[in-house]
């Protein structure tokens, strides 16, 4: 749509899809093509989602559906499908469903991928584009009074809006009690959250039970909605949107976060990046990785053993360490805002040799350490009792689900976007991608303490090629314009591994220096989608354990 043929050609030559095959299998489905930075986009008819989605999932392979944006033209409402493989996430292609300004209607795309759900309940909340055939289309991040679509572009924003009383109906009085169950048996419906503790973040699971037993379980999220999409529409892409990333994982996460964003823009501008800062970005992310499992370990040894003395205070000390060296390395403990479109935003501290000796300091501290975590938790007979053999999540149904991160590699899915789609210096390192077939709450749990491992294995070598990089050669930024405006209508889709999953993030440009639509791809909006799959049939004690095993953070998920 916006770039030459010829760029598209060499774009599929390095993504390993050839688009024009993929249009003859399509055949009549295709009106038009679109060129976006990472993939085609086949423009189909609205009511040829399934039809299209499925050829697609089934006869090429592409078996993930990573992402749904939608967005309002001035002549057209617009549903973007970004496909991927699992088998190799490099094969992309994108699927565009416009659909008219007076009647935004489109078959629902939830048939054939489960994770449609989600996406297609928060384009209609926000946007007013309806889905045929999805099963349950209401609204997901606004309460069901709210008067109108705050995304379209005749929205009124001073409308006064109310939340009516029965939105907050007490869950026990007896007109929310059901029959159902066994004979003589009644279910009840009840409401864990919305407060933090148990739920890990604000978050309202509405349960229902048959005595102790989970019949079913919905997550009801959109409590801490804070647009951060929309702020990074009216932020500049050279200064201003940088700093969000981080408020999108406060788990510590928030330098993996920052590197979607500069992935995605340092693409659609074509930048570069020194050698020397690629190295410094791979470090400085395995180090925030780890601060976000170690915090998923202490919140799960407090959820599923009590243990808040010994493995809650052990992972937060070794949280400390690490947070002091991201703080000598960024200035900041939280919000590291380092991450810089073409590079990062200072050298290391100096002198160097003392930072290095602190870093080396907690990864030689680093086995022992770990050696007591499966003393404590994995190893612990009462975790295990909760955690083995609970929450059973199998593979087909958690990719239908669109599931990554360590809850996807739990369920033996050897998907990791630093191997299978490599960016920074990952690909010149050796490191293993953490997989384990159990399919459980515990494999979950142990995928996050071996990826601690690799995550020291990869820092260690990072070290190992700072300490020795040549002065003269330390260039810690690209040459960047000052003012960066994409062409009009240039679009790409981006993903980073991040903590919790594939962190992905879509931009159209409109020719100004500010996005006209920037769409964030939370891993844990996903992962928190499954949640009634495998926290279903068990016991109360069981769904806490189940989503305790997710590592779900809300401001990735209500973004």
């Amino acid at each position: 749509m916006s770039l030459e043929h010829d760029a598209s050609a060499a774009a599929a030559d390095r993504r390993g899809v050839d688009y024009d095959d993929l249009e003859s299998l399509l055949d009549e489905h295709v009106l038009d093509r679109e060129t976006h930075v990472n993939a085609e986009g086949f423009v189909i008819r609205p009511d040829e989602v399934q039809a299209v989605l499925s050829t697609l999932k089934e006869e090429a392979g592409f078996d993930h559906l990573a992402c749904a944006t939608a967005q309002q033209y001035g002549d057209r409402f617009e549903t973007i499908y970004h496909l991927r493989s699992y088998d190799d996430p490099t094969r992309e292609v994108s699927v565009v469903v416009p659909t008219p300004t007076d009647a935004p209607v489109s078959e629902s795309a939830e048939p054939v991928f489960r994770t449609a759900d989600w996406h297609e309940r928060e384009a209609y909340d926000l946007l007013g584009i309806e889905y045929d055939d999805h099963p349950d289309l209401r609204r997901i991040l606004l309460p069901e009074t709210w008067q109108g679509h705050p995304l379209r572009e005749d929205y009124a924003q001073d409308r006064p809006q109310l939340v009516a009383y029965s939105e907050n109906a007490n869950p026990l009085e007896e007109d929310r009690r059901v029959e159902g169950g066994d004979e003589g048996t009644e279910t009840m419906l009840l409401n864990i959250g919305p407060h933090h503790p148990a739920t890990h973040g604000v978050m309202h699971l509405e349960t229902v039970l048959d005595g102790e037993q989970v019949v079913d379980v919905e997550p009801d999220i959109g409590y801490i909605h804070r647009c951060e999409e929309q702020m990074c529409q009216q932020g500049t892409y050279r200064h201003q949107i940088m700093p969000y990333p981080d408020r999108w994982d406060w788990g510590g996460a928030g330098l993996c976060n920052e590197w979607a964003y500069a992935r995605v823009a340092e693409d659609l501008a074509d930048l570069e990046v020194p050698e020397y800062a690629q190295v410094i970005r791979t470090m400085s992310a395995e180090l925030s990785r780890t601060l976000s499992h170690l915090l998923a370990t202490a919140a799960y040894a407090l959820d599923i053993v009590g243990d808040f003395t010994a493995t809650f205070m052990y992972a937060i000390n070794d949280r400390e360490v690490v947070q002091n060296i991201l703080e000598d390395l960024t200035g900041q403990r939280l919000m590291f805002n380092y991450f810089r479109l073409g590079g990062v935003a200072w050298d290391l501290p100096e002198p160097r040799e003392e930072f290095f000796e602190k870093v080396r300091e907690f990864l030689d501290e680093l086995p022992r350490r770990m050696e007591e975590y499966h003393n404590l938790l994995s190893n612990n007979e009462i975790l295990q009792a909760r955690a083995v053999d609970t929450g059973i999540f199998d593979p087909e149904t958690a990719k239908n689900y669109g599931v990554t991160g360590p809850v996807a590699r739990g369920s033996g899915i050897d998907y990791d976007l630093r191997r299978d789609d490599p960016y920074g210096y990952y690909d010149e390192l050796d490191w293993d991608v953490v997989v384990r077939e159990g399919c459980d709450n515990y494999s979950r749990l142990l995928v996050r303490l071996d990826e601690v491992a690799e995550s020291a294995k990869i820092i260690e070598q990072c070290v190992d090629l700072l300490e020795d990089w040549p002065e003269d050669e330390r260039n810690i930024q690209s040459n960047v314009p000052r003012t960066i405006k994409p062409d009009p209508d240039t679009e790409i889709y981006r993903a980073v591994e991040a903590a919790k999953g594939e962190l992905g993030i879509y931009i159209r440009a409109d020719g100004t220096d500010k996005p006209a639509r920037f769409k964030i791809r939370g891993p844990s909006f996903s992962n928190l989608q499954s949640l009634p799959e495998f926290g279903t049939g068990g016991y109360v004690a069981d769904l806490i354990a189940s989503l305790g095993s997710l590592d779900t953070i809300m401001g990735g998920v209500d973004r």
